[in-house]
């Protein structure tokens, strides 16, 4: 996976009941956009990602 900064990543919920976290990826801390990445979530929380094959990253529509 690989994200630069101002992409979105859509985080699926692991668990019955637990739903999806989006957010803005705010620092790529990997080499050559891999993870880790720092995301500001849509509730304000902000937090280091290391993504699985339950995320989704995409790029800002122009």
């Amino acid at each position: 996976m690989r994200a630069t900064v101002g992409d979105e990543i859509l985080v699926h919920g692991r668990t019955v009941g637990s739903g999806e976290r989006r957010g803005e990826i705010v620092e790529v801390r990997g080499e050559d956009g891999k993870p880790p990445y720092l995301v500001k979530f849509t509730d304000g929380h902000q937090g280091l990602v290391f993504p699985g094959s339950d995320s989704q990253v995409t790029s800002p529509q122009h």
